[in-house]
């Protein structure tokens, strides 16, 4: 297994990861321009420093046994602070994944689903009932991997890039506590 938990000093490879693969989760017609500034107001090195600093947050990340990052997952610990998320949701205590990424050759050699195991089981050792992610309506690929692992539609939200909103659906799956 090689996923684990990040440490500081994978800031500089997340970053990286996720210049590479963010823009390949973004649904047609998203401006490059706004793609960039997303990257650089939330995903830079020093946004993944204070992510893996955070106690609220669980950076996991598949190194392919010591080489180069291939994958990563972040955690978010905690109920969610949106009233429609929380009105989807019917597993409590619960806990987000909030990004769940690959590079492109890591795709289809299992690094999703190492990366998704392990943040279910994180989910299901700190006693969580639920887990829940947003996902792109349009983003058919990422739902049906998300169905193969428990998760189905709740409900929706928006997600926000640059001045485009978007329609996400969220799905949750329930846990094994323990």
């Amino acid at each position: 297994m090689t996923v684990r938990v990040a440490t500081i000093d994978d800031a500089p490879g997340l970053a990286e990861l996720a210049a590479v693969t963010f823009p390949l989760a973004c649904p047609s017609g998203t401006r490059p321009e706004d793609i960039e500034s997303f990257i650089s107001n939330t995903l830079s090195v020093k946004h993944f420093q204070t992510y893996v600093a955070d106690a609220s947050k669980v950076v996991l990340v598949d190194d392919g046994a010591g080489r180069e990052l291939l994958g990563y997952a972040m955690l978010i610990v905690g109920d969610p602070s949106d009233p429609h998320i929380r009105a989807s949701l019917t597993h409590w205590p619960t806990l987000e994944v909030s990004k769940l990424y690959v590079r492109p050759t890591g795709h289809g050699t299992g690094v999703a689903g190492r990366l998704m195991t392990a943040a279910l089981d994180h989910a299901s050792q700190i006693g969580c009932a639920g887990s829940w992610l947003g996902v792109n309506q349009e983003n058919e690929r990422a739902q049906k991997f998300y169905r193969k692992h428990g998760f189905r539609i709740a409900g929706t939200k928006t997600f926000v890039v640059g001045g485009r909103t978007e329609d996400d659906y969220v799905m949750e799956t329930e846990l094994p506590v323990g």
